[in-house]
């Protein structure tokens, strides 16, 4: 007689607060979002030049230079306005971005070293938000940060 047994186990994943940002992640919040500063992370660049997604060459907010993807790398969903909000990318190397939204299209390099980053009031609404490289067809790992502590 043969007998055959079979062994099944569960295994249960707990996650864990300090996992891996979602990459090319869709945001939405509102005031006194958790966790604060809110993490998403991507690959910055792209073929496209940031300055015809934008539509122009310059932004109140800087510059409109570096390459991008065609499409944007996140959707950024505010469901009331905010006095203050920031946003900062941070890369090993140098980064660049564009944000579309209520109220206008945005550019961005060097904000903070080679890093790129938007500061200020901020209308409800959705917002495309594109990182880019300096350098065409060179691509970056990159995590954006959205807070809203001065």
């Amino acid at each position: 007689m043969i007998v055959t047994l079979c062994v099944t186990s569960t295994i249960h994943v707990v996650a864990d607060a300090q996992e891996a940002p979602p990459i090319f992640g869709d945001v939405t919040i509102d005031h006194q979002f958790s966790p604060d500063p809110l993490v998403v992370r991507g690959m910055s660049g792209g073929s496209v030049s940031e300055n015809q997604i934008a539509g122009r060459t310059e932004t109140p907010t800087g510059p409109c230079t570096g390459f991008v993807d065609e499409a944007p790398d996140h959707t950024l969903v505010l469901t009331s306005k905010f006095d203050y909000l920031k946003l900062q990318v941070q890369s090993p190397e140098d980064t660049t971005i564009a944000i579309k939204g209520p109220g206008g299209t945005w550019c961005n390099d060097d904000f903070d070293g080679k890093n790129p980053g938007m500061v200020g009031e901020w209308l409800p609404g959705n917002y495309q938000i594109w990182v880019g490289s300096y350098e065409k067809g060179k691509y970056f790992p990159y995590t954006l940060q959205i807070t809203e502590v001065k």
